[in-house]
């Protein structure tokens, strides 16, 4: 299995948006919103095993950390930042048209 890896990730505060260049040149612009409402922490997401989207309007990205070489830790303006966003999981959450094509091709 291929892992997917960023090359650059930028947070773009005057737009809302995070951009991250993956390595296979491949970029995605993920919304401070849209983030926010994938955080993949327990408290979000709760144990099972189905995803699901939080909204939480308004969300504002304070700051983003690495964390090892596998993921970023998200800080947001309501001290939220427990979610540990790994870049497999950022990629499979590329809201892109082509990825989303993709996603729902799949079976």
């Amino acid at each position: 299995m291929t892992r997917a890896f960023p090359t650059e990730i930028n947070h773009i505060k005057a737009r809302g948006v995070v951009r991250i260049t993956w390595d296979d040149g491949h970029v995605g612009e993920y919304d401070q919103e849209y983030l926010r409402g994938y955080c993949p922490c327990a408290l979000c997401q709760g144990h099972g095993t189905q995803l699901k989207f939080i909204s939480v309007p308004g969300a504002i990205l304070e700051s983003i950390r690495g964390v090892g070489n596998y993921a970023i830790e998200l800080h947001w303006h309501d001290g939220h930042s427990t979610g540990i966003f790994t870049f497999d999981y950022l990629r499979s959450l590329c809201p892109c048209s082509d990825c989303e094509t993709l996603r729902d091709a799949k079976p």
